[in-house]
């Protein structure tokens, strides 16, 4: 076990000053005896201090000249992945992924960051009109504000996807970072922090109470969250007393559908990343895989023995194909959908190998599993896994896909595997979703120029691209008549 005093202590960020009260150990998840850093516990008090101090630099903030502001974020980017060679081991401990996926996580962080500040300039750009009557000037000002959740997963890119279009625009941000992935991404922020003014840049640390006080907080006014629809439900009804503007990214059942010319090797060549990446707990993961009846068995053989290749252990162990679960909740959660699924008329398989078969119980681990014969309606083809479980569901016609695609209260991503490229695109137009990628679905899929969001209970509003911009200004329009 890693002893108490050689771990980091990770604070609270608070007015450029970093503080702490109690710690709480944080537990790797592929290694429950090792304690990885000791976490500030926050409280309402700590997050009222961090929106006020957020308050109190807004002014100044605001009205840096948009160019500096532009430079400043841009040299965050720079530490952002030059950051990746020191913290991503750490963030591997933290959060049960493996190391490439970590060094991702930093590398599209850095991409994202610098992407979104690049548009700036041209987006805060006043609209004016001047005529015989009147002098016209649509101005574009900051919210005040802003107030970040972000989840576990991938915690640097889905923070920097909300710190560089709030923070570029002119808003100060008070962040909670999940508690089972605080430490690199505290570590990272502080090294943006020190270059721009105390208050501008603001972490508190906690469980679901700080975020409900983060949330609701009067001073705050705007409100970004991503993570769980039932969580997302919560923030709606925390932020309706002071009617924030808020931007939830929630979460997904994506579908893939395979058309009946798709190449088989082609089609696994690049799907099963969209499957097993990060231990299937990705938002936009591949969540049901829809396989025209006449090839079904074919298909499912083939994917089978892809997936058996797999090897499940430690995210710092060079042979892991993919990690634990990042948690208890959500492992129990897993074990659960695969028992029910166990004792329905689908068949279930586990595949792969256990890297450490006798460390397997210290770790969240579960191998990867495929389901055979399962109807659309079945739990595990309706409910979002959050694991390494995919099934593998017989359609008759094209008619018939399409419903079952948009047969789901959730609507982030979706894709359409073919080799008929206008074929891909008629159908991607049928689909219910924020995105649809043709021939992808995966980090590879993801595009900067691309808005990211979902539709129905997958979320509100769209991140990266000026649309993200949006969210956090104002129009002030401006009138003076002649």
């Amino acid at each position: 076990m890693t002893t108490q005093d050689t771990v980091p202590q990770i604070g609270h960020l608070i007015g450029g000053e970093m503080s702490a009260g109690d710690f709480r150990d944080l537990h790797d998840p592929g290694r429950l005896d090792d304690v990885v850093a000791q976490v500030a516990v926050g409280t309402a008090e700590d997050v009222d201090r961090a929106v006020r101090a957020a308050h109190a630099a807004f002014p100044g903030w605001r009205d840096t000249p948009v160019s500096e502001r532009v430079r400043k974020l841009l040299a965050a980017a720079e530490l952002v992945a030059g950051s990746a060679g020191e913290l991503a081991p750490l963030l591997v401990r933290e959060h049960g992924g493996v190391l490439w996926e970590a060094q991702a996580d930093f590398a599209l962080g850095a991409g994202t960051l610098q992407n979104n500040v690049s548009l700036a300039k041209d987006f805060l750009r006043p609209v004016q009109f001047d005529d015989a009557q009147s002098f016209i000037s649509v101005e574009k000002v900051p919210r005040g504000v802003v107030a970040a959740i972000v989840p576990w997963n991938m915690p640097v890119v889905l923070t920097m996807m909300k710190l560089a279009p709030a923070l570029v625009t002119g808003n100060t941000l008070v962040l909670k970072p999940s508690p089972f992935a605080p430490a690199a991404l505290t570590l990272v922020l502080e090294k943006i922090a020190a270059g721009l003014p105390p208050g501008v840049l603001n972490v508190v640390h906690g469980e679901g109470d700080v975020g409900a006080a983060l949330s609701g907080h009067p001073l705050v006014r705007k409100v970004v969250f991503t993570g769980g629809t039932a969580t997302g439900r919560k923030v709606i009804e925390s932020t309706a007393p002071t009617i924030k503007n808020i931007t939830l990214e929630l979460g997904g059942n994506d579908p893939a559908i395979i058309l009946d010319d798709a190449d088989t090797d082609a089609v696994l060549d690049r799907i099963l990343k969209g499957v097993f990446t990060r231990s299937g707990q990705i938002c936009f993961a591949v969540k049901r895989v829809y396989v025209p009846r006449g090839r079904y068995q074919e298909f499912a053989d083939a994917l089978c023995d892809r997936v058996d290749e797999y090897a499940v252990g430690h995210g710092l162990d060079q042979r892991a194909s993919f990690g634990p679960l990042n948690n208890e909740a959500q492992y129990k959660k897993v074990l659960g959908l695969l028992e029910r699924t166990r004792n329905s008329s689908a068949t279930l398989l586990e595949l792969g190998r256990k890297l450490d078969p006798s460390s397997w119980d210290n770790g969240y681990y579960v191998l990867p599993h495929v389901v055979r014969d399962v109807e659309h309606t079945a739990p595990v083809s309706c409910e979002e896994q959050f694991g390494p479980v995919i099934p593998l569901i017989a359609y008759d016609d094209e008619e018939q896909v399409v419903s079952w695609a948009n047969d789901s209260e959730y609507g982030l991503c979706s894709s359409v595997w073919t080799t008929d490229p206008e074929r891909g695109l008629a159908m991607a137009r049928r689909i219910e979703a924020g995105s649809t990628f043709i021939n992808s679905h995966s980090f590879d899929a993801l595009d900067l120029r691309m808005p990211f969001g979902g539709v129905k209970q997958s979320g509100i509003g769209r991140e990266w691209t000026d649309t993200a911009l949006s969210a956090y200004v104002e129009d002030h329009a401006i009138r003076r008549l002649k």
